[in-house]
């Protein structure tokens, strides 16, 4: 592998002298790297764009939406997917995030895991991958050996891929349905792919599980309101959403959610159309979730 030629590999300018600079000097050169990095993912929207869209398809038909990678971007992915299930209530299992050398990478480096293929491979017929699933594949080099075995191996399973990179005309944006190339370039410490790439990655998972999120129906307005009440934080944080979309008093806000056992989105339909507690959740059921949808249509009749 000539890594020569990936942008991401090379020097940085800019830095060549980081090494002698003076701490705020240091924190300053860092600064002006990353201030780049959100412009760089305005080339790629409609691509973004369209993988939402698969997702949210994937959604709706029972499939998932699983992320891989190995390093830094298979932390990304599994840090993405994990924050899903407290903000959006979601199953743990819809978004899925999988890492070259399983748990125990998250916190060490696993040598040789992103080099094996058929890691990848065996990673991705673990989880049963359909044709309904959507795989998005992660790396700042574009040519991970374990991310191609796992796309591979995903082809022949017809599931939809996506390839979330930071190189150009990478072996990975080739293989994949649709690339999604975020050229952040030469990294403040050469090589470094934590950095600008990864600020990158996690800007670009940030949409997809947010605005698949919201075109699923998980958002009102602007507000989570399918957040799980599990600690004290959250309790409040779910009063405070009620009160914002109902208009109630904060005791009205409280005495719904315990109406509807910690489900803030029956809570704010009981309150808002004044039904009775068991009605809310009936007629929520009734349009698969979507707040917004049965409140209009309830008002409606």
């Amino acid at each position: 592998m000539d890594l020569t030629k990936l942008a991401t590999e090379k020097r940085n300018p800019d830095t060549v002298t980081i090494d002698e600079l003076t701490t705020l000097e240091v924190i300053q050169k860092i600064h002006e790297a990353d201030l780049g990095v959100a412009s760089c993912i305005t080339p790629v929207l409609k691509e973004i764009s369209f993988v939402v869209e698969k997702v949210v398809t994937a959604f709706e038909n029972e499939g998932r939406l699983i992320y891989i990678g190995a390093g830094t971007s298979g932390r990304l992915g599994v840090l993405d997917a994990s924050e899903c299930p407290p903000t959006y209530g979601t199953d743990p299992k819809l978004v899925v995030g999988v890492i070259a050398g399983g748990e125990y990478a998250l916190q060490h480096a696993i040598e040789g895991a992103e080099d094996d293929a058929e890691l990848g491979e065996s990673d991705l017929k673990a989880l049963n991958l359909t044709e309904k699933d959507v795989v998005v594949a992660i790396a700042a080099s574009g040519r991970t050996p374990y991310c191609l075995g796992a796309m591979k191996y995903a082809k022949t399973k017809e599931a939809f891929t996506a390839a979330l990179v930071c190189s150009s005309d990478s072996p990975m944006e080739k293989l994949a349905d649709i690339g999604i190339p975020v050229i952040t370039g030469p990294e403040v410490v050469t090589g470094s792919t934590r950095m600008k790439a990864g600020t990158a990655q996690k800007l670009v998972l940030n949409m997809i599980s947010t605005a698949s999120m919201v075109r699923w129906g998980k958002v009102y307005s602007n507000l989570m309101v399918d957040v799980q009440p599990t600690n004290e934080k959250l309790v409040q944080r779910a009063k405070n959403i009620i009160v914002e979309a109902s208009g109630a008093t904060e005791e009205e806000a409280e005495m719904a959610l315990q109406d509807q056992g910690g489900n803030t989105k029956a809570a704010i339909f009981q309150l808002v159309t004044g039904v009775a507690p068991h009605e809310a959740k009936l007629q929520l059921d009734q349009h698969k979730g979507k707040l917004k949808e049965a409140i209009r249509n309830f008002t409606q009749k």
